[in-house]
């Protein structure tokens, strides 16, 4: 009997061992948050945080061991840093070699430069007024900007259009289709700073210089100038080019400047073969006077009868007329309009000096062409930007 009480009690041992391995006693449980601690009966899994560090005896926590020392570390740190300031550095040069908004919004001489303009403000205010009509999708190879800057370039450098589609990394192709598409809106955007000014205007705005000499009459100054072309193919068109002034096949503007010193006037191109006379009598410029104006020209404009038409009157330099010399009241007279004439010239040169497209060896001829359902040739459009883009630069004239 003692045998069989002892086997008894060694198997409820053996049970109770197993019962214990199989379901570890929670007293053993450390919780780090003794706010969470469990429930001593019937606990439930949502009772458990997952804040939660679980002990058990005999256990222990491993971890990740790594060789890297903290001055290995501080190396590496270093080593990314330098990285990260060589990458913005070589951003910053990437930039300033490209014709994106930033380069030039960082850059006033990079602005003065290849645009022509006096400053980033003007440039950024003439590209908002264009932008609107420049297209660029997700495929164009330019921005709107840039399409924008490549044709200021061509005007202000007489850039060639392969030299364009090197300098944008674009096919030449491209290049051309850009020139002319854009030339077209900034054409259109821009011929409204070339305006002739009401009266009241002028004579409020007056420099002293044509105070003292004409009172406040004098309304514009007028004067030719003339471009270089290929020599055309047409036997008439190249008797019409042909300029005996310049001797070379060239077109002629008529350009009419503000005593202010801004453009107000610029005629279509006409052939080189064209008298002053006739280009004044037939642009129209003769329909913005008004009586008592006075026109300031050189002696080859001898438009004295067309201005009485308008009840306005012609000051040019007076000329012996086969007289052996001048009186001098002539020769003051002349000192008189010479010294004020001269500023229509210093005009034409700023305009030239800025966009040099305007003096070119050789402009192509097919500048000279109008597309049809087109009242202007590219020509046409050319000399009006270029005189537009001027008339946002200093003025030649002092006012004083």
């Amino acid at each position: 009997m003692k045998l069989k009480a002892e086997q008894h009690r060694c198997a409820e041992a053996i049970l109770d061992m197993q019962q214990t391995a199989e379901s570890p006693d929670l007293s053993l449980v450390t919780v780090e948050n003794p706010e969470l601690q469990l429930p001593a009966e019937n606990p439930q899994p949502e009772d458990f945080s997952v804040n939660e560090t679980f002990t058990y005896p005999g256990c222990a926590d491993a971890g990740c061991q790594t060789e890297l020392t903290m001055d290995d570390i501080e190396k590496m740190e270093d080593v990314l840093r330098q990285n990260t300031a060589e990458l913005v550095d070589l951003r910053s040069k990437a930039l300033d070699t490209q014709f994106s908004q930033e380069a030039f919004e960082k850059n006033e001489d990079k602005t003065k430069f290849y645009t022509g303009l006096p400053n980033f403000l003007v440039l950024i205010q003439i590209f908002e007024l264009c932008e609107p009509y420049i297209t660029s999708g997700p495929m164009s190879l330019l921005s709107k900007f840039e399409q924008f800057i490549l044709v200021l370039l061509r005007l202000r450098l007489n850039l060639p259009l392969k030299d364009l589609a090197f300098r944008f990394n674009i096919s030449l192709s491209t290049a051309s289709r850009v020139w002319h598409k854009v030339i077209d809106i900034l054409h259109k955007r821009l011929e409204f700073l070339i305006e002739w000014p009401e009266r009241h205007v002028l004579q409020a705005t007056m420099p002293l210089s044509f105070r003292q000499a004409f009172g406040c009459k004098v309304a514009v100054i007028v004067d030719c100038f003339e471009v270089f072309i290929e020599r055309p193919s047409n036997l008439l068109a190249q008797a019409q080019t042909w300029s005996n002034y310049k001797h070379h096949h060239t077109v002629k503007f008529l350009i009419g400047v503000a005593p202010q010193g801004y453009v107000t006037y610029i005629s279509s191109a006409w052939g080189g073969r064209v008298s002053d006379k006739q280009i004044t009598i037939e642009s129209g410029l003769l329909k913005n006077l008004l009586p008592g104006d006075i026109v300031l020209a050189d002696r080859g404009f001898n438009i004295g009868d067309n201005l009485g038409f308008y009840c306005a009157s012609l000051q040019t330099p007076a000329f012996t007329k086969g007289r052996k010399q001048l009186s001098a009241y002539e020769v003051a007279e002349i000192r008189k309009i010479a010294n004020l004439r001269i500023h229509v010239e210093r005009v034409i040169d700023l305009v030239r000096r800025k966009y040099q497209i305007l003096q070119s060896r050789a402009m192509p001829i097919e500048n000279m062409s109008t597309k049809p359902g087109e009242t202007h040739a590219l020509i046409d459009k050319i000399g009006v930007i270029c005189c537009a883009l001027s008339n946002l630069s200093e003025s030649v004239v002092p006012l004083e």
